[in-house]
């Protein structure tokens, strides 16, 4: 239907020029196709109400533990849809022709700076809170090539816009990895770091933050939508793409693929596991926020570890190396990283004290495999700061200091000046950012004034100038390569198991006569050197 309404109005410059902005995202096919389906063939037009049903959320049971109410969550999720057919679809009594609905598309998901995105996210927040019956304190300012924002934001509130970002790239998820059927339910995960992270950025005057004891959600405060929008741009750039990627995935994956026997979202008790589990770093939270900040591949080998699938060709399930079951020190961890060559995701879970429950998780994001060097290396990376508040610590690109990884030297007897042994990040050698011993027992957490490699910012709370001491709990390795580089892995572990096998074996022929062998010429030497032998001739 989309291509009849296009040969009727082909002379059309405004016709041309909505193709042409839609073909560039690389979704006009499916654009076709969809509005096809959708459209009425009579009047070809979409009507309103189908498109709305397009982008229903149907998410009855709901699962959360979350102070603010899942029932109260589940009201707001069911809202978006027309909330964004209403803003962005422009409509007439009978419906949505072909221009509209591919003008509707490009202001969602076509290419703009990343700050249209976000306004356009907070638009599409602030009228689903209204409708939901929650409204909030945001005022818009629409000009033909601008949307400036103003107003403020709760923390319960900031809190709200997470979770229904977090049900955006969920659903585009589970929609592109089932073919258009949300066949699993939804369990919501932890995001209070995301959330701290947020406030503590946003916050005005002397509030002082409890990281670890306080629910910040229930704080009497307001954020200046200006600084979230600030926030999100810094440590989240890849939020407000949650939006397109639902808009997108609804027309492109559920329209052309639905199956009008599935429901659009099954209870969650049909979903075995929507969450990492509790007993690795690694959650799905801290997944979801490290996904925000990367881009194509790493995005989507993150993404496995947001939203776990049943898909039997997904085989990123479990990290690389974790110390917990495969043993601490330098020595086990290279056993298991050795020959990977892909982007690595190291998480290290320290406090201060062992005593203390106050422990914070570290990370550092690689785009290469781990290398047995005296001198740091690599071309890319960053640091996370994810438990308890999440921060993001991109390369600064001054030097390239990224990592650093020495086992004991072999074959060396004495050295004057040897190189330290462990894994560091940032800084230089002996003056590094993040230094874990061979042992994987301490860590040494500096401040960001010695570290040229990384962007300034603390690594957890109260960090101060001194260099802190920590003890290491929890070490782990989660690969982001993909199958190739696990194969690879895999073929080079082989080998080397090959190798070893063959330099153990013994030739049985060497030893056949002792007499003859230089091991009893020596003992002989050794026991009496001065004893006549007699020649044999």
């Amino acid at each position: 239907m989309g291509q009849s309404s296009s040969r009727d109005q082909e002379e059309s410059p405004e016709l041309r020029e909505a193709e042409s902005l839609a073909a560039s995202t690389g979704a006009l096919p499916s654009l076709r196709k969809a509005f096809s389906l959708l459209s009425d063939p009579q009047t070809k037009l979409v009507p309103i109400h189908s498109l709305k049903k397009c982008f229903e959320l149907s998410l009855d049971n709901l699962e959360s533990d979350y102070t603010v109410a899942s029932k109260e969550l589940s009201i707001l999720f069911s809202h978006p849809g027309s909330a964004i057919v209403d803003l962005f679809f422009p409509t007439d009594e009978n419906g949505v022709n072909w221009i509209d609905f591919l003008r509707g598309y490009t202001k969602c998901c076509g290419r703009t700076v990343a700050s249209t995105y976000f306004n356009n996210l907070l638009r599409i927040f602030c009228k689903t809170c209204s409708e939901a019956g929650f409204p909030v304190t945001l005022q818009f300012e629409q000009s033909d090539d601008d949307c400036k924002i103003g107003g403020s934001l709760s923390p319960r509130e900031v809190l709200r816009l997470l979770l229904l970002c977090w049900i955006f790239s969920w659903d585009s998820r589970t929609l592109k990895l089932n073919m258009g059927k949300s066949k699993r339910g939804c369990s919501l995960p932890d995001i209070s770091h995301l959330l701290l992270s947020a406030v503590e950025s946003c916050v005005e005057g002397d509030h002082k933050l409890d990281f670890w004891d306080s629910d910040v959600s229930d704080l009497d405060i307001q954020l200046m939508a200006t600084k979230i929008q600030a926030w999100a741009l810094k440590t989240v750039p890849n939020l407000a793409d949650c939006l397109a990627q639902f808009v997108h995935s609804r027309l492109c994956y559920r329209v052309t693929h639905e199956d009008k026997s599935e429901s659009s979202c099954s209870s969650a008790e049909d979903n075995p596991s929507s969450t990492s589990s509790e007993t690795s770093l690694l959650t799905s939270g801290r997944a979801w926020a490290i996904s925000l900040t990367v881009r194509s591949p790493v995005y989507e080998e993150i993404s496995k570890a947001c939203f776990p699938s049943d898909d039997t060709d997904v085989k990123n399930e479990n990290p690389i190396y974790r110390s917990s079951l495969h043993g601490k020190g330098l020595n086990r961890f290279w056993s298991n990283v050795e020959g990977y060559n892909g982007p690595l995701l190291v998480l290290i879970s320290a406090c201060e004290d062992a005593c203390s429950a106050r422990r914070w998780i570290i990370g550092a994001l690689t785009h290469q495999g781990f290398e047995n060097k005296e001198l740091f290396y690599g071309n890319s990376g960053s640091l996370y700061t994810l438990s308890p508040v999440f921060h993001s610590l991109t390369s600064s690109g001054k030097e390239k200091n990224l990592v650093y990884s020495h086992l004991h030297p072999t074959g060396r007897m004495y050295d004057a000046h040897p190189k330290p042994v462990g894994i560091a990040f940032g800084g230089s050698i002996g003056n590094e950012r993040i230094f874990m011993d061979e042992d994987f027992a301490r860590v040494t957490i500096r401040h960001h004034a010695v570290d040229k490699t990384y962007q300034h910012g603390a690594l957890f709370p109260d960090q101060g100038f001194l260099p802190v001491e920590g003890t290491v709990f929890e070490v782990e390795v989660w690969g982001l390569g993909g199958t190739t580089a696990r194969q690879i892995q895999d073929s080079y572990k082989n080998r080397e198991n090959l190798f070893t096998q063959q330099r153990r074996k013994v030739d049985l022929k060497t030893f056949a006569n002792w007499e003859d062998s230089p091991e009893k010429l020596m003992m002989d030497m050794m026991s009496n050197p001065h004893a006549v032998k007699r020649e044999e001739r």
